[in-house]
């Protein structure tokens, strides 16, 4: 575990149980030396431990990725907390929760992940203020939908030649909370959408309401289209699903996409151009963050804007050094937190 920590640049782990409530609950915090370890709360059932820990490491580096490269004031951090088959009280748990939160003195700070809602971030409200993506603070899915919808017009316009959305293909791997909301603005700006998703009821949505193309699960990834959007759960991009892939971008907004930098040159051999998921899936921690800190909405807004400048600007230096963009995008991430 501590080589795992050392070869991430973990600052601290925190484990947590409460045999009351059923909690079994990771805080990693990777990095907090422009702010507070801002990360969110994934409640998801995990094959053991050690792939919750994992699980929680990658994130909470990728968050401070995304963090310096947003230029925010503050840290990276995530938090796992293991899904029971069964358990007493949901409520209860998230409360117990809350109680870790506030034993570390505000250097994390909690949101809404994967498995968690709004109104799990107000039972965890009631022990801690270092919690945000409250009823009261909102959501910050539609945010980050933005945010992607940015990123993928810059993705479109730097592969494509255009950010004319309309008639382009574009494949929907997932779709939550983030990645309907991402169909729905596609939609509306003319493009013909795949879609794919184990939960049946949430593809028949998309057909009826956006006129989505149902695909399966297994075969969305070597579907033909412009543009393929991972909307999921990480670790979809690796060698052998790279080598079905029939598109020209990689543009969406899973978080942890690729399994590893190999994986992004693979891409780049290929003539699919990447996304790098912690710049382009940054909108929502951009919200939370300004939110937490009692910024206005129009400063908000041109944060989300400045995406896809941020985006163009990456494309550009890997074009310019024949690299791929993921492995540009962690150099540059790294040496604003390392000075390497």
């Amino acid at each position: 575990m501590f080589a795992l920590m050392q070869s991430a640049r973990l600052e601290s782990l925190h484990l947590s149980v409460d045999p009351v409530t059923g909690l079994k609950a990771v805080i990693a915090i990777h990095n907090s030396q422009f702010g507070p370890a801002l990360g969110g709360c994934r409640y998801l059932a995990y094959p053991d431990d050690e792939s919750a820990i994992n699980d929680a490491i990658r994130l909470a580096q990728d968050m401070s990725y995304k963090a310096v490269l947003a230029g925010l004031a503050a840290g990276g951090g995530q938090s796992v907390i293991m899904r029971a088959p069964h358990v007493e009280s949901r409520a209860a748990l998230f409360e117990a929760f809350g109680r870790c939160v506030e034993q570390l003195d505000g250097r994390y700070i909690t949101a809404i992940d994967s498995g968690t809602s709004t109104a799990d971030m107000d039972c965890i409200a009631q022990y801690t203020q270092h919690v945000t993506s409250t009823t009261a603070a909102g959501d910050p899915s539609p945010h980050a939908a933005m945010g992607v919808f940015a990123g993928i017009r810059s993705t479109a316009s730097w592969r494509l030649g255009s950010d004319n959305l309309e008639g382009l293909r574009v494949a929907i791997q997932g779709l939550g909370k983030v990645g309907f909301a991402l169909a729905e603005q596609l939609h509306a700006a003319g493009a013909e959408l795949l879609v794919s998703d184990t939960d049946a009821g949430k593809v028949r949505l998309a057909m009826e309401q956006l006129g989505a193309h149902p695909i399966a699960p297994e075969a969305l990834l070597s579907t033909p289209c412009d543009i393929l959007a991972p909307c999921g759960l990480g670790g979809v991009l690796n060698w052998h699903s790279v080598a079905q892939l029939r598109c020209s971008a990689v543009a969406g907004c899973a978080n942890n996409q690729l399994t590893n930098l190999q994986v992004g040159d693979q891409l780049e051999r290929r003539g699919i151009l990447y996304a790098p998921d912690y710049v382009i899936n940054s909108g929502g921690l951009i919200f939370m963050a300004l939110t937490h800190q009692g910024a206005q909405p129009e400063a908000i807004n041109q944060q989300l804007l400045r995406i896809s400048e941020r985006l163009t600007g990456i494309y550009a230096h890997a074009q310019a050094e024949k690299r791929s963009p993921a492995r540009v995008s962690d150099e540059l991430a790294k040496k604003m937190l390392y000075g390497e």
